[in-house]
């Protein structure tokens, strides 16, 4: 494969666990593929701000309180779940013709609740949104390895964890807004997949031929580690994202308004950690994840002792910068060193872990604050889990792929 120089010229990519192309990626390619990563953000913080609505829309179901939540979580987990598997077809089919079919089922999945007539039937559609968005992300992170080596690639999944992060702040508000005339008019954005189902063909290319016959085997030990580092990583992640509210709550904070900037400066430090990756990456991921893992762990623990909305801002801010680095640099470790025909499913494993870990961390932070009676002793137990996992990492001192430092 291919890369561009600053001068714009073409360079052999040194990497042995790049596929071969004859064409070679530039802007297009990774806007694309950016923008593309920013559509599982979207089916889940989009309709969060509806939520309310959707409740009082079907308050005679006796199950409401349940699946309303449920239609928000259950994307995430049908990822974690289906990840894998996708993996799988990603290495047998091909990536781009995998990709197209994908962001069509997610625009049939993600409208359908816009004339769906029972709350079961939209909990379904979006189980189905989130296998759509589970292929999804495995051909976009898997093309990202494909068509780049060394720092570009680590500059653009940098750039990934940024730009979803940032999303996420926007579509929160255009859910809101979209939803001042109807709960069902934000499910009308799902409808983007088309468009972007027609441009995957025109500017993305299947880096190298499918491979014939049986796939060859994934080494799983290679895998181990990473893997259940980032299980862990996807809960530690996901804390100040889903508990920082929460616990300006805790302390009084009672304006949405003043939990909105503080969340969006904790999504500004989360973009600011992801933008270093790319300078950092060469240090490998045993100096990486124990500075990540431990900044983490420390903004959780200021989280959970603070008492006020100084404090817990804070700690909300500094564990977000800690999380931004985590995840560019967990996904590089699990991914960088597998070759071409191996690394759709590596993908779709390290996608898997991650989102089985994010979907059980409110389940897990909702069991501790129960047995030490709040929210504040829980957080400083997943404080202390991530600091022990920094500490591990130390010891074990993982390899720097030889992909980070081409």
């Amino acid at each position: 494969m291919s890369e561009l120089t600053a001068s714009g010229t073409a360079t052999p990519s040194p990497t042995p666990a790049s596929a071969p192309t004859e064409r070679t990626p530039g802007r297009a390619q990774v806007v694309l593929l950016l923008a593309l990563s920013c559509l599982s953000v979207l089916g889940a913080v989009l309709i969060a701000p509806v939520q309310p609505a959707i409740t009082d829309a079907f308050a005679g179901n006796p199950d409401v309180e349940l699946l309303v939540p449920v239609s928000l979580t259950v994307p995430a987990l049908m990822i974690g779940l289906i990840a894998p598997v996708a993996g799988r077809f990603v290495d047998k089919f091909g990536r781009v013709r995998l990709l197209t079919g994908a962001l069509v089922a997610y625009s049939v999945f993600g409208t359908a609740p816009l004339y769906l007539g029972s709350l079961e039937a939209i909990v379904a559609s979006r189980a189905l949104v989130g296998i759509a968005e589970a292929v999804i992300m495995t051909c976009v992170t898997t093309l990202i390895a494909d068509y780049w080596s060394g720092t570009r690639r680590n500059r653009y999944l940098g750039l990934q964890t940024v730009i979803t992060g940032v999303s996420a702040i926007f579509f929160i508000g255009l859910g809101g807004a979209l939803g001042e005339s109807s709960w069902r008019a934000p499910f009308v954005l799902y409808a983007v997949g088309i468009v972007a189902a027609v441009l995957v063909p025109l500017l993305l290319w299947q880096p190298a031929p499918r491979p014939a016959g049986p796939l060859v085997p994934v080494d799983l030990r290679r895998l181990a580690a990473p893997l259940a580092v980032s299980f862990v990583g996807g809960a530690v992640f996901f804390t100040p994202i889903v508990e920082l509210s929460f616990k300006l709550e805790d302390v009084g904070v009672t304006s949405t308004g003043v939990i909105g900037a503080i969340s969006a400066a904790a999504a500004i430090a989360t973009a600011v950690g992801a933008a270093t990756f790319a300078r950092v990456a060469a240090r490998g991921p045993a100096v990486l994840l124990p500075a990540a893992l431990g900044t983490a762990g420390v903004g959780i623990a200021v989280m959970g002792v603070g008492g006020s909305i100084a404090v817990v801002a804070l700690g909300g801010v500094i564990a977000s910068a800690g999380t931004g680095l985590l995840l560019p640099t967990l996904l590089t470790w699990a991914v960088s060193s597998l070759p071409y025909e191996q690394r759709g499913r590596g993908t779709g494993f390290w996608t898997g872990s991650l989102f089985i870990g994010q979907f059980l961390c409110p389940v897990f932070i909702l069991a501790v604050s129960g047995l030490l009676g709040g929210l504040s002793g829980a957080l400083v137990v997943m404080a202390v889990i991530s600091l022990a996992l920094a500490a591990a990492v130390l010891v074990l001192r993982p390899a720097t792929p030889e992909a980070l430092v081409d």
